[in-house]
């Protein structure tokens, strides 16, 4: 036999038991049957090359039927449903073969997206940004704005705010009924609502995607504004609309008067009064009780009795007076002082609104709907009556009360101040009255004599005596006859359930409880120094609103979250970026003394202006402080404002390699702050 080259042998050894006979035959033929030892060689491995071949044709064949295997499972399971059993037979194949067809991977997270739990929709997202990393503008818009709506409705807001904020950096946001739908369900909780505010502000500042929020929008936000008491944040974002020319209509104008309200804003929220003044239509004017009420509490707060009367005195005289129904137009309302050249307008339609998404009416404090008419509240009355006492203006409340004769009791008035004490107030009112020729009750005069016998007041009840003489309310009194014997007869003329009545009288518990809140409530001064700032910052005229800041502090008068939110909107508009370090200072000071309590608005405001002017040592204190305090903070807001200024800031630089200990300091806090954010 011929010699058999080892490596023909080793190789023979390792083929399977499965080569077939004619093969195994071949490998212990005669040494006739070959030419030469070189030819037997090359022989075998002929033989050998073309079974590894069939082998790799064998086994490609099973790795491929094993792949259409799974993608089948995952398409059967898909179209039953069964998320679980699909999400399974993913992963597997995602391990084996990589990512499936686009068409495979949209159908799987259209499937994650119709679940209500929570972990299919995280599942979702990671899976929308694992492959986004890999290949950029895999899904359609379709696709990942079902899954923000359905994320948004499983109230997960930050995993939502992440898919758009991914569509907006491709400029293909959803449709603006889509849209307005996410934003729908964003909003029902606090942090969906500044995520929703911040995510405004980001589309208003990049119009680049053509996709321009609408009115409906931002009454979305404004209203969840209001709810979570996020004032700072709705003013900024009705300067917004402003800027990107969106029409405010009836709804916006309620959140506006709200927000103004909250702010101490007096002069901002009369603007609109005069267009709101020619509305008729009844169910108009039941919502727009809410801009009334804001109005009247503010000039309650400004301690202006005078505007607040005649605010009243307005809605009475306006709800008896036919307005002739024009078609509705829009009219520019200045934002700021009418005065500033450059300064923002907004346009109005208050006849326009929105009935799908009208607000509900909730504040009816001082004004009331009643009978498809506006009415004062007691509450408001009792204001107005304290008001005018404590200005020493009662004349000024006759002068109110017979304007109202018609509209307000005139007797339970009386009655009121006479059963908190105001008797000489009582006497007057009924002098101004009688004087101006208006009937009045006759029970007034006796509860008032009463009150002056129970006070031992005889020389007042003599002249009340002669004077319901004169009127004819009681008959000449003979000479011997005293003042106490009158009222005696007074008394007995008058029945119990009458006096106990008039005691309990919900006026002259809401008059009581006025007079106690009074001691509470913040000085009417603050509020108009808060208007003078802010009038100065809008201006940008930044060295009178410091000069009025300052003059607030030798004063005495406190700082309000409203001062040093007019301050620091005025530095932003200017970059003057360290003047707000300054002014954090002040803020911390105030803080720590407790005079001072700040909302996650200012916070989030400072955060913003110190990334934009690159404290970054400043930013990692309001960080801390806002973590401190459990505070939302927006990650994704923030990375925003870091990449459009510093995106490259010391990324390639080292801590070896810097020169100065200040160096160093920023170094470490910048790359604190990238880690923050997930940069790094």
């Amino acid at each position: 036999m011929a010699f058999m080259p080892p490596r023909a042998i080793l190789a023979c050894l390792r083929v399977s038991q499965s080569c077939s006979g004619r093969f195994c035959a071949a490998l212990f033929a005669p040494s006739s049957a070959l030419a030469s030892a070189r030819d037997g060689e090359l022989s075998w491995a002929s033989c050998f090359l073309n079974f590894s071949t069939s082998v790799r044709k064998k086994g490609s064949s099973s790795r491929e039927s094993s792949r259409e295997a799974l993608l089948m499972k995952l398409g059967a399971a898909l179209n039953d449903h069964k998320i679980e059993v699909a999400w399974k037979t993913f992963s597997s194949f995602r391990k084996l073969y990589g990512l499936p067809d686009i068409s495979i991977t949209s159908q799987l997270i259209t499937g994650l997206a119709y679940s209500s739990d929570p972990q299919w929709l995280q599942n979702a997202c990671n899976l929308v940004f694992l492959h986004m990393r890999k290949k950029p503008g895999l899904f359609r818009l379709e696709v990942l704005a079902k899954l923000a709506l359905s994320m948004a409705r499983a109230q997960l807001p930050i995993l939502t705010m992440k898919i758009l904020r991914l569509l907006l950096e491709k400029n293909c946001l959803p449709p603006l009924n889509v849209l307005s739908s996410i934003v729908l369900h964003m909003v029902k909780t606090e942090d969906g609502a500044c995520l929703a505010s911040n995510f405004l502000i980001q589309i208003c500042h990049d119009l680049s995607n053509k996709t321009k929020p609408d009115t409906v929008i931002f009454n979305l936000v404004l209203d969840a504004c209001v709810r979570f008491g996020s004032s700072l944040k709705g003013q900024e974002l009705i300067e917004l609309m402003a800027r990107v020319g969106v029409v405010a209509d009836g709804n916006s104008l309620v959140n506006f008067s709200r927000i103004h309200e909250m702010n101490g804003q007096r002069n901002e929220i009369a603007k609109y009064k005069e267009f709101i003044d020619r509305v008729s239509m009844p169910l108009l004017v039941h919502h727009y009780s809410q801009f009334y009420n804001c109005l009247l509490s503010l000039h309650f707060k400004f301690n202006d009795i005078d505007s607040a009367a005649k605010l009243v005195q307005d809605i009475y005289r306006g709800r008896d007076t036919s307005f002739l129904t024009e078609e509705s137009k829009c009219q520019f309302v200045p934002i700021g002082s009418h005065n500033l050249k450059h300064g923002l307008k907004i346009l109005v339609q208050p006849e326009k609104m929105d009935e799908a998404c009208s607000i509900a009416v909730e504040n009816e404090k001082y004004i009331v709907f009643s009978n498809g008419k506006l009415d004062i509240s007691k509450i408001a009355l009792a204001k107005l009556m304290h008001g005018y006492r404590k200005d020493d203006k009662v004349d000024g409340l006759s002068r109110f009360l017979f304007s109202l004769r018609n509209y307000i009791s005139l007797l339970d008035v009386v009655n009121a101040c006479i059963h908190t004490g105001w008797l000489e107030t009582a006497h007057d009112v009924l002098d101004d009255l009688e004087s101006a020729g208006s009937r009045i009750d006759p029970a007034a005069y006796s509860s008032l004599l009463e009150a002056y016998s129970c006070k031992g007041m005889i020389r007042e009840a003599k002249g009340l005596v002669k004077q319901m003489q004169k009127l004819g309310l009681i008959s000449d009194m003979p000479d011997e006859m005293t003042v106490s014997t009158l009222l005696e007869n007074e008394k007995a003329r008058r029945s119990a359930e009458f006096s106990n009545t008039i005691g309990k009288s919900d006026l002259t518990e809401l008059l009581v409880q006025e007079m106690r809140e009074e001691e509470n409530e913040l000085p009417s001064v603050v509020y108009e120094v808060n208007s003078s700032i802010y009038f100065f910052c809008k201006a940008k005229m930044m060295g009178d609103a410091l000069r009025t800041y300052r003059r607030m502090q030798e004063i005495n008068l406190r700082p309000t979250e409203q001062t040093f939110a007019a301050m620091l909107s005025g530095y932003s508009s200017l970059k003057m970026y360290r003047d707000v370090t300054i002014l954090w200072g002040d803020i911390k000071r105030n803080i720590l003394s407790g005079n001072l309590v700040i909302s996650r608005d200012l916070c989030e405001s400072l955060l913003v202006n110190f990334i934009r002017g690159g404290y970054f040592e400043r930013v990692m204190e309001i960080i801390t402080f806002m973590e401190e305090k459990n505070m939302f903070a927006d990650k994704g807001m923030c990375r925003w404002e870091f990449l459009k200024l510093h995106k490259n800031l010391y990324r390639r630089l080292k801590a070896s390699e810097a020169t100065t200990e200040a160096q160093i300091k920023r170094l470490e806090c910048v790359k604190e702050f990238r880690k923050w954010i997930f940069m790094d």
